[in-house]
């Protein structure tokens, strides 16, 4: 009996009614074989069992969190190829693995083995009409860029690669994606692989678009800062899909300045820093790259002239440390101002 080419890995908690469409989909895929493996993280729904029916392999792990399930079933993974879903991602197109391998094994006959494939995604959750915001997301994901890159895109790469990076981060729950995703692209390279992943938006809709939007902006900013006390500090930060419920940014912010008061300030001083340093970098290529998608008429679609302007010349001639010294204090000032207007909007002052 052969081996498979391609091992599917999907870490789940509580997921019984999305998973049955996602393995549906994937046994109806053409010109790859591939296997089905499902980490959960102790179901109590009939996960475990409806994965089984759909004849994927259950790999139980005991400690809940997506980095710990995905590196588990990863260690029992047949496959010469790894792909990392989410267990609410949809494959409309039956030969979406087929051509994504296909576009995999050319970028890795050019560039060696140090590739990573993800997808771009569509929101869909019908009867739901996904706002601007969540088009923004999916535009963002075309993109190459590690900022860009979160589970919900699929990761595609070579077990070998995989484990020279030493797995997904287990040092938290949420994030092993954006840590990853950092990885490769200090190590190797992020390719764009052919067609979509549908995803659903249930965590925008049940959280909030906005708030969830911009509480992501704020977790991403204190990765970049090493604030490990923050992103450890409450579970709600990132909720399980099964628990989550309409957001409340008040929490957050005050405790980011809680934190601070009980740190000595050379630290907070420098954690600021980073994340400002984070927050300017971010808005300016965001800047140009939707001007860019603004002016697509104007130009053949996929053309962005000025988000390359700002990677190959703007950006590194403003990344100046007395700019971000001097953006600093008031980053930190007008977080102050917003923890005062949501105590207001929110009622929790």
């Amino acid at each position: 009996m052969s081996l498979p080419r391609l091992s599917v890995i999907i870490p789940t908690v509580n997921e019984a009614r999305t998973l049955p469409s996602l393995l549906d989909q994937l046994q109806a895929q053409r010109g790859v074989s591939l296997e089905l493996l499902i980490a959960d993280g102790n179901s109590s729904d009939d996960t475990a069992e409806i994965a089984r029916r759909h004849g994927a392999r259950v790999i139980p792990v005991a400690r809940r969190g997506r980095g710990t399930q995905m590196n588990q079933a990863a260690r029992h993974a047949l496959g010469e190829v790894l792909l990392f879903l989410h267990a609410d991602s949809g494959l409309p197109d039956a030969d979406l693995l087929q051509n994504a391998l296909a576009r995999f094994d050319a970028a890795r006959a050019r560039s060696g083995e140090r590739i990573a494939g993800h997808f771009s995604v569509h929101f869909v959750d019908p009867p739901f009409r996904p706002p601007r915001i969540l088009a923004w997301f999916e535009a963002k994901s075309r993109l190459d860029r590690p900022e860009c890159l979160f589970g919900d895109r699929g990761m595609l790469l070579s077990k070998r690669f995989f484990e020279a990076l030493g797995g997904f981060s287990e040092e938290r729950p949420f994030l092993e994606d954006v840590d990853l995703a950092a990885r490769v692209a200090g190590n190797g390279l992020w390719i764009t692989l052919p067609g979509q992943l549908e995803t659903s938006a249930r965590r925008f809709r049940k959280e909030g678009h906005v708030k969830r939007a911009l509480l992501n902006g704020l977790i991403l900013a204190a990765w970049h800062a090493d604030f490990s006390p923050f992103l450890t500090a409450t579970p709600a930060l990132y909720r399980a899909q099964d628990a989550t419920r309409p957001l409340r940014l008040l929490p957050f912010v005050r405790l980011i300045h809680q934190l601070d008061a009980h740190e000595r300030p050379w630290i907070v001083w420098r954690r600021w820093y980073r994340m400002t340093r984070f927050m300017r970098r971010s808005l300016l290529w965001q800047t140009f790259y939707l001007v860019d998608l603004l002016a697509t008429p104007l130009r053949p679609a996929g053309i962005h002239p000025l988000l390359i302007l700002n990677d190959r010349l703007l950006s590194p001639l403003l990344d100046l440390t007395p700019l971000d010294l001097l953006l600093t204090p008031c980053l930190r000032g007008t977080s102050w101002i917003v923890t005062r207007q949501l105590a207001k909007v929110e009622n929790g002052w």
